[in-house]
């Protein structure tokens, strides 16, 4: 039996690689796409773009680990169903749950994974993802030094140069400020340069001119200017501190004292225990996805007309419990004595797949089960 535990093992383990391929694969790109026109847009390159889709993969790997390892458990349980080989280890006198340990063992090596992700390298990875936004962010350059393409720095702002020379010098500026609303401002000018004094960045534009529309009485004033300095460090940040939280924190640094680390982060007590019990759930619930997978199937014996209505069964309950699962952050985020509540749909997950076990190993329930699944 140790051979049949490791063949029906390692099938779960490459199917599951498999699908967390595919799927990490589907969930990449959709989410590549608004990246990659958002930093490219800003004028970055594709090392960035390369950069953040590198640090955002470990979430995303978390997202999808629950739903490989549910495909996985259906997609083998249900070929060694229709080959036969589920009928051969019953008859050899192995019951549900001794069929159900290499099940129970592929579980726990993705909950394994799950937790490294969790406890770890995600932290890190959002810890390194907020400290290079922040120093995008407040980048002049990338805001402001792309040539031939109108730039929205700011809500209210349009910004636009034609040529940058190799020493810096903009060419042919064109500033809107829209910012207020009772009047708008078009600045133009020959030549401009981005001046960096001590936290503030300054824009001097030289030989332009001015256009200033109020729009109580809709009257222009035009103003030719032979230098305007325009201080532009609300459109630019450049305080480049990133704030602690919770999520950029790894697991061993959430074990201080909850008190001091609600003052340290300015993030509520109901927050960080959330934060903390949370990666210990979710990765719990990789076990309960591949045994529900497991035993949905397996109460449900063999039908000549599939096993899709099992699946759909065991996808339900899957999504149940996560639902459910959804709606207990808001009460621990307000009480952080409640955090024992996100426990409580893995504990309901694992009551289900027991269940779905012991009606498996009575020959008349799990028949009478079959044929009310089937009608």
């Amino acid at each position: 039996m140790v051979r049949i535990d490791r063949y029906v093992l390692s099938q779960l383990l490459l199917l599951f690689g498999f699908f967390a391929l595919v799927l990490v694969a589907v969930f990449w790109i959709n989410r590549a796409v608004v990246l990659f026109d958002r930093l490219i847009s800003d004028g970055q390159s594709a090392l960035v773009f390369l950069e953040f889709t590198a640090l955002g993969l470990p979430k995303l790997i978390t997202t999808v680990l629950p739903i490989a390892t549910f495909c996985a458990a259906v997609y083998v349980t249900n070929r060694l169903n229709n080959e036969s080989e589920l009928t051969v280890m019953q008859a050899t006198g192995s019951g549900p749950f001794r069929l159900a340990r290499p099940v129970l063992v592929f579980g726990v090596i993705v909950f394994v994974m799950a937790s490294v992700l969790q406890h770890f390298l995600v932290p890190l990875a959002q810890q390194q993802l907020d400290e290079r936004e922040a120093e995008i962010s407040q980048n002049a350059t990338a805001r402001l030094l792309t040539e031939g393409t109108f730039l929205n720095p700011s809500a209210g702002v349009t910004f636009y140069t034609r040529e940058i020379d190799a020493d810096g010098v903009l060419r042919d500026v064109f500033l809107s400020d829209r910012r207020d609303p009772t009047e708008g401002v078009i600045y133009t000018a020959t030549e401009a340069y981005l001046i960096r004094n001590g936290t503030g960045t300054t824009l001097i534009m030289v030989d332009g001119m001015a256009q200033r529309l109020g729009t109580f009485r809709n009257r222009l004033s035009i103003a030719n200017f032979r230098d305007f300095s325009f201080d532009i460090s609300s459109l630019v940040r450049n305080d480049t501190r990133v704030t602690v939280r919770a999520r950029t924190m790894t697991t061993p640094q959430l074990l201080t004292p909850r008190e001091e680390l609600s003052e340290r982060t300015g993030q509520p007590e109901g927050t960080l225990a959330e934060e903390f019990h949370a990666r210990f759930a979710e990765p719990l619930f990789c076990i309960v996805a591949a045994l529900i997978g497991f035993t949905t199937l397996l109460i449900g014996g063999y039908s000549r007309f599939g096993v899709w209505r099992e699946a759909c069964l065991a996808f339900g309950l899957l999504v149940l419990i996560d639902g459910v699962r959804s709606t207990l952050v808001d009460p621990v985020r307000d009480d952080a004595r409640l955090w024992p509540i996100l426990y409580l749909p893995v504990l309901t997950g694992a009551l289900v797949a027991l269940s779905m076990l012991w009606i498996a190993a009575r020959p008349k329930r799990r028949r009478r089960v079959a044929k009310e699944v089937v009608a």
